[in-house]
């Protein structure tokens, strides 16, 4: 479809990630995304829409959908011919593979190398196996990359197949084989966990095992021998030979690995410190309805489109907002376990809950290419609610996070909020300052109310238990004008 010459309201940026592939570039446009497909990637780009892929994937929800715009306003100066530009759904929150819990990368793998094997059946290949090219809309992967589809060449390799292995298949075996989460490892190094360094935490029983062998070793084996040729005196000679991979074994080879991905399950039997949290806190179960209710009406009462959850463990409170009128939530946490349940459970019921592995007291930094490459926790800020429950207190007291500037913080984020006081009567926070000077003299709920009132009106009030663990909701000054002259 092509949709009409646009309005011009704002001056297209282009994406700081999107640099890398001559076939075309994405661009912002106010809250429209483009992307452009050059004279250089136009005729990959015809043949794949010819063939009929595009719209199959799209139809499946597997690939974004695009309309071709007319008109299209881009910058002069890129240095670019432009043939078409098209116009992309914006997604809801963009993130990255070092930021999705181990069933979330595992559904993206999986969607990568069923797109492969579909995009064969059209003559058609992927030019590489980027997880950035994969984003999620709640807990469904969808891939965005359109210009990564090309001509498939009779008995090519599979020129990306290191690449997957890197991005996607070794994080999951660092979980799958050793208990280790990926995301620490894969945020500081972009380009994923190298075959090298994977191959040596491998012992000799790993060698007895066919897949490793095929996937991992082999590639390990692989990239030592080009090395070795690289440094050698004949450098301008030298070659890799690398023989022909006919398009039945191709198929073999992602099938095999699709297979393989679909088994793996985190090597960690236990559950984790949070992952049971529906049945394991410090109060009763007709309290955590209370709470449960109180967000429920919270998110009835603004109806946010975006809210984000801190804390949210299992997703207990992230379904409470989707129940009571929030559009979409995305849910951070750091506990490996309580995460993969909370996008269990989202996949499941279809919820639209983003599940984001993520310390609030070291959120992601911008990252890559001059610092733009991929963008950090604050540049994405897209919430207009927020609630941030049995969370302050472990920052405030396990982290040492200075209390006002905490809650100056969460406010910051989003213009209405819910967020719990713990008192230090709590038996959390007992525990917490056993092994510890109790140095938190600003650690009150007179602090917490004065500061919060700085920034927002109290709105709701409800203690909880018997110890005061206390449920405020806020909404920040100059909010309620602007939200109440908001069109609907």
């Amino acid at each position: 479809m092509v949709k009409p010459p646009m309005v011009h309201t704002a001056k297209p940026a282009r994406v700081g990630g999107s640099f890398r592939d001559p076939s075309g570039y994405v661009y912002r446009q106010g809250d429209r995304i483009l992307r452009t497909v050059t004279n250089a990637g136009k005729d990959q780009f015809d043949f794949v829409r010819e063939s009929g892929l595009f719209e199959l994937l799209t139809r499946d929800k597997r690939l974004l959908p695009f309309n071709l715009v007319e008109g299209a306003l881009i910058p002069d100066g890129v240095g670019e011919a432009v043939s078409y530009v098209l116009e992309v759904p914006k997604l809801a929150f963009v993130s990255f593979p070092y930021e999705w819990p181990f069933p979330a990368l595992k559904a993206a793998a999986l969607l990568h190398l069923d797109i492969q094997l579909t995009a064969l059946d059209h003559t058609v290949t992927l030019s590489d196996a980027s997880a950035y090219n994969i984003q999620f809309i709640g807990p469904t992967p969808v891939f965005i990359d359109h210009l990564s589809f090309r001509r498939y060449e009779q008995d090519e390799v599979w020129a990306g197949h290191r690449q997957f292995c890197e991005q996607f298949l070794i994080p999951l075996l660092l979980r799958s084989l050793f208990g280790i989460p990926h995301n620490a490892w894969y945020r500081g190094n972009l380009e994923g966990i190298s075959v090298a360094e994977f191959s040596q935490l491998l012992t000799w029983r790993h060698y007895l095992k066919k897949d490793l062998l095929t996937h991992i070793i082999f590639q390990s084996w692989l990239q030592r021998s080009t090395e070795s040729t690289l440094r050698g005196e004949n450098l301008n000679k030298a070659k890799v030979q690398v023989g022909g991979l006919p398009v039945q074994a191709y198929r073999k080879l992602l099938a095999g690995l699709r297979n393989w991905i679909s088994r793996l399950e985190p090597a960690q039997t236990s559950k984790s410190t949070w992952q049971d949290y529906a049945n394991n806190h410090s109060y009763q179960a007709d309290e955590l309805g209370k709470k449960i209710a109180f967000v429920r009406d919270f998110a009835a009462q603004h109806c946010p489109q975006q809210l984000w959850d801190f804390g949210c463990n299992a997703g207990v409170f992230s379904k409470a907002a989707i129940d009571g009128g929030a559009k979409y939530v995305v849910g951070f946490d750091f506990d490996q376990g309580a995460l993969d349940e909370c996008y269990a459970r989202a996949r499941e019921s279809q919820a639209p809950i983003q599940s984001i592995v993520m310390d609030m007291a070291n959120v992601s930094p911008d990252q890559g290419w001059m610092g733009v490459e991929r963008e950090g926790f604050g540049a994405r800020r897209s919430a207009d609610a927020l609630v941030a429950l049995a969370v302050v207190h472990h920052l405030a007291i396990s982290r040492n996070i200075p209390f006002g500037e905490l809650l100056d913080w969460l406010i910051d984020l989003a213009p209405c909020g819910v967020i719990e006081f713990v008192p230090k009567t709590d038996p959390m926070v007992q525990k917490l300052l056993a092994l510890r000077a109790d140095i938190f003299e600003d650690y009150t709920w007179e602090f917490f109310t004065d500061r919060i009132a700085k920034k927002a009106r109290i709105d709701r009030v409800l203690q909880v238990g018997q110890y005061g663990r206390t449920l405020v909701s806020y909404i920040r000054h100059g909010y309620e004008e602007i939200h109440r002259e908001r069109p609907l």
